[in-house]
């Protein structure tokens, strides 16, 4: 474990969040070569399908997620306060949540998977593939919270080294079975979301075997597991607007693939490759963020708010420093990347289009992110969902439909940075304002005002 609350700030948060973007690369790699394996052994229209499958999943646990991020905050910030009985019980509380969420989901998934593919506009081309990918994927939900949330508890302790290496061994199981599953057996489609859910669920029951051995905060049985109403009372005042949050962008995602869909297969086959290179390329600072989170929850659990301020500027130049970086590479050899996934000389074209367009304001992305990251951390997270509502319900999503009609697939690629815009002004005029200062869940000394 890591305290956060001592030390420089910016080698502190640096290191906290380094095992974490090779972990997050590492997620991010299997989820490339399940695509790259699709797009180049299945077809345009395998591609597809595993595309329009992501946006469905991520609005089913989205609402979840962001109730586990709020346990996240409440259990750094019991941990900066020295306070382990109550740790142990937060992270009793979220391990139960997760579980029965994620049997829930599996089965609401599978029932409604064919409805909801159909209000999204799936065409028959795409429909049978989609169905066997998401179907399959869905019945992994108690591995994918499992580890999640044991990724998460870690995260909250200080801990960002041990995700790390079973999500590394989660990743090289899930390319393997990739390969087997698909180019050996000839499974298709669902052979790659078999792969996921067999590496997901051995990684979680992994790291608890490895807790179980060596850690006095985490001790995971089914018996010992307690359900404390406090610690989910307060993960759910911190969590809910994040979960609101996170469903409605899941939602906005699922509208964009709705919008794509007026288009062509070779279309959204285009958006999914890209989207895959745009999250690599966005996650550095989207880890950067969590790290930071970490950090401004110990320290205003301990009450330094001047390391928070001084925490902040660092993690900012960070993130500026990678997304130049990233974007150099993406504007170089976006043609390169792109014909990874498939050989379509049209899916070529209209990826490397949404990657010009989309990464020429990372910086703008990394910099709200940085910000979000800081208020979530402070446990303050209802004003940044009317911020993220506004720049993609009222921004992003009618400017991807009314530029769609008048620019093609091109006016739906300039709809992301409006929305990113829109949402780092909002932020950084609440973030100006000092008032996430005051919202520590654990009883300090008053905090001046600033």
């Amino acid at each position: 474990m890591k305290d956060l609350t001592t030390g420089n700030e910016a080698g502190l948060i640096f290191r906290f969040a380094l095992p974490m973007v090779i972990g997050n690369l590492f997620q991010q790699l299997y989820n490339i070569v399940d695509s790259i394996i699709v797009g180049k052994f299945l077809g345009t229209e395998a591609l597809a399908a595993v595309g329009a499958s992501f946006p469905i999943f991520y609005t089913l646990i989205s609402f979840f997620i962001g109730i586990g991020s709020g346990a996240t905050i409440v259990i750094s910030q019991y941990f900066g306060a020295k306070n382990y009985e109550k740790v142990k019980q937060a992270i009793g509380t979220i391990y139960l949540f997760m579980f029965g969420a994620g049997i829930i989901l599996s089965i609401i998934g599978i029932l409604f998977s064919r409805q909801i593919f159909t209000l999204l506009g799936i065409g028959d081309d795409v429909m049978p593939q989609a169905l066997a990918y998401f179907n399959v994927y869905m019945l992994g939900m108690v591995g994918f919270f499992g580890f999640n949330s044991t990724s998460s508890v870690l995260r909250g302790l200080g801990d960002s080294r041990t995700p790390l290496l079973f999500l590394a061994i989660a990743t090289v199981v899930n390319i393997v079975l990739d390969v087997v599953f698909i180019v050996v057996f000839k499974w298709g489609v669902a052979g790659a979301a078999w792969a996921t859910v067999i590496a997901q669920m051995g990684a979680f029951i992994s790291a608890i075997f490895y807790l179980n051995k060596r850690d006095h905060l985490i001790h995971f049985s089914i018996k010992s597991l307690t359900f404390d109403v406090e610690s989910f009372r307060k993960s759910v005042k911190i969590g809910l607007p994040t979960g609101f949050q996170q469903t409605f962008v899941a939602l906005g995602l699922m509208g964009l693939i709705r919008i794509i869909n007026n288009f062509d297969t070779v279309t959204l086959a285009a958006y999914t490759a890209a989207s895959r290179i745009d999250a690599l390329a966005a996650m550095p600072a989207m880890v950067l963020a969590s790290a930071l989170s970490a950090f401004v929850g110990q320290n205003l659990g301990a009450g330094k708010v001047e390391r928070i301020r001084k925490g902040v500027w660092a993690t900012q130049k960070m993130a500026w420093t990678i997304s130049l970086a990233v974007m150099l590479i993406v504007l170089l050899w976006g043609n390169q990347l792109m014909s990874l996934f498939n050989d379509d000389p049209e899916v070529i074209r209209q990826g490397r289009e949404y990657l010009i367009i989309v990464c020429s304001f990372y910086i703008v992305f990394s910099s709200m992110f940085v910000l979000h990251g800081t208020l979530r951390g402070a446990g303050d997270t209802i004003i940044p969902m009317i911020i993220t509502l506004i720049s993609l319900w009222i921004v992003r999503i009618p400017f991807a439909w009314f530029l769609s009609k008048h620019f093609g697939e091109s006016g739906i690629w300039w709809s992301i940075p409006a929305g990113w815009m829109v949402g780092l002004a909002g932020t950084w005029i609440y973030y100006k304002s000092g008032r996430w200062k005051r919202k520590s869940v654990v009883e300090k000394t008053p905090i001046p005002r600033t």
